[in-house]
């Protein structure tokens, strides 16, 4: 029998890894003034940037692969593809869910 996937413990799950991969970032805290408030169109660019440099590694290691770099392996290989193609894809996800959002917005009467 075949599990499906549920998009949002995925979702929650990639946030946690993140969390953990990337420490030094400053993560907004509870208490924040409301001055101190994050900027969407910020928080997607950085989101874009981490995917793009996702890809950019994995394709960077396919390369060193495929040239024979005695120091990479596959398992290596195919992992970083993995996390970049499912990085992608809940990017891509997010983006066709906030294009709902929008068109929904666009639809209600004033």
């Amino acid at each position: 029998m075949i599990n499906a996937i549920d998009p949002n413990q995925l979702l929650t799950q990639l946030r946690a890894m993140q969390a953990q991969a990337s420490p030094e970032q400053v993560r907004p805290q509870q208490d924040s003034a409301p001055s101190e408030r994050l900027d969407f169109g910020d928080v997607m660019k950085q989101a874009v940037n981490q995917v793009n440099s996702l890809q950019q590694s994995s394709s960077a290691l396919k390369t060193g692969f495929e040239m024979g770099d005695p120091g990479i392996e596959l398992s290596d290989v195919m992992i970083a593809s993995e996390k970049a193609g499912v990085a992608f894809e809940a990017t891509v996800q997010v983006r066709n869910k906030l294009i709902e959002a929008y068109q929904e917005v666009m639809r209600m009467s004033i």
